[in-house]
C-alpha cells in the first residue's frame, strides 16, 4: 500500500475535517514520499528521539517513510524555521534530507471507534458505552459506560493502575475506597474540561488526565470521583491500536515508536533521608 492510499484509508476513517478550530491534524511535513510503499513508525508525539529511531532503522536497511503521531508536531503559526531550534527546525530538515514523512490525527482520531477514548473504555472493559460528548455520526469527545461488575473504588484504581501502568496515580479525595462503582468515564489526554458533562452523565467516577488543582475540588463537589492517570498512560494504549490496524492493511512495514516517551518524571524515595 501506498501512503497515499494509506492516508486515503485512514482520513475515510478519521476525517480530519472533524477536528477542531485550533487543532492542526494532517499533514505535518511531506517532503515527497506519497507514492511510495508505506514503512510507518507510529507514535504518541513526534518528538526528535522517534526521529532518531527512523534514521536507526533505516541504517539497519528498514526504510522507513513514514511518521504516524497523534499529537501534531506544530500547533501555532512558525515565524522561523532553523536548524538547531531543537524542536520543529531540526526536525523539519530531518525530515526533507531522509525523506520522512510526518503525519498526525488528534481531536479527529479522539472521537472516532478505536480511537483515544474507545480504547481506554475498551481496556476497562465498559459495557453500553456512549460519547460523553457526541459530534456527529454516533461518534464524540470520550466514553462513558457501565462495568461489568459493580466493584469498589479501591479496585478500580488498582485496575487502572495494573492495565495503564501510570508512574502516578491521581485521584479526588474520597473517604471510602469500599465506595461501589458502577458506571465509568473516560477520555485519553487532557479532558478536566468535559467534567461537567461527566457528571451530568451519571457516571461516578472519570479516567482522564492533566487536571489541575481546583478541578479535583469541581469535581468532588459534584458527587464525582475524578482519576488522573496521566497524558501518556491515556492516550499511548491507542497507538498501539492504530499499529495493529495498520498492520492488518498488509503494509510492507509497520511498529510502535519504542522511543515515544512520557515527558515527566516522579521522584520516589526508596531509602531513609
Amino acid at each position: 500500500m501506498k501512503i497515499v492510499e494509506l492516508i486515503d484509508w485512514f482520513e475515510a476513517w478519521a476525517n480530519p475535517s472533524w477536528q477542531e478550530s485550533w487543532d492542526n491534524s494532517g499533514w505535518q511535513i511531506e517532503p515527497g514520499v506519497l507514492q511510495e510503499d508505506a514503512k510507518v513508525l507510529i507514535c504518541l508525539t513526534p518528538t526528535l528521539a522517534v526521529m532518531k529511531e527512523v534514521i536507526s532503522l533505516r541504517k539497519q536497511g528498514i526504510g522507513v517513510n513514514l511518521i504516524f503521531a497523534h499529537h501534531p508536531l506544530i500547533f501555532n503559526p512558525l515565524k522561523s524555521l532553523r536548524s538547531d531550534d531543537g524542536c520543529i527546525g531540526e526536525m523539519a530538515q530531518l525530515a526533507f534530507v531522509h525523506k520522512v514523512g510526518i503525519y498526525t490525527a488528534h481531536t479527529n482520531f479522539d472521537q472516532v471507534q478505536d480511537g483515544t477514548a474507545d480504547v481506554l473504555a475498551q481496556i476497562l472493559e465498559l459495557q453500553e458505552v456512549t460519547p460523553i460528548v457526541p459530534t456527529q455520526l454516533g461518534l464524540g469527545y470520550g466514553r462513558v459506560g457501565n462495568l461489568i461488575s459493580p466493584t469498589t473504588l479501591q479496585q478500580l484504581l488498582g485496575v487502572i493502575q495494573n492495565r495503564l501502568c501510570p508512574p502516578n496515580l491521581i485521584f479526588s479525595p474520597h473517604a471510602d475506597f469500599q465506595q461501589k462503582i458502577s458506571k465509568v468515564a473516560v477520555l485519553g489526554g487532557s479532558g478536566a474540561s468535559f467534567i461537567e458533562a461527566v457528571a451530568k452523565s451519571g457516571a461516578q467516577a472519570y479516567l482522564t488526565s492533566d487536571c489541575k488543582f481546583h478541578q479535583f475540588q469541581e469535581s468532588r463537589d459534584r458527587g464525582l470521583i475524578l482519576i488522573d492517570a496521566g497524558h501518556y498512560a491515556t492516550e499511548r494504549p491507542s497507538c498501539d491500536r492504530l499499529a495493529q490496524k495498520f498492520d492488518s492493511l498488509n503494509l510492507s512495514w509497520v511498529k510502535l515508536s519504542q522511543k515515544d516517551e512520557d515527558f515527566r518524571q516522579f521522584f520516589q524515595i526508596t531509602t531513609p533521608v
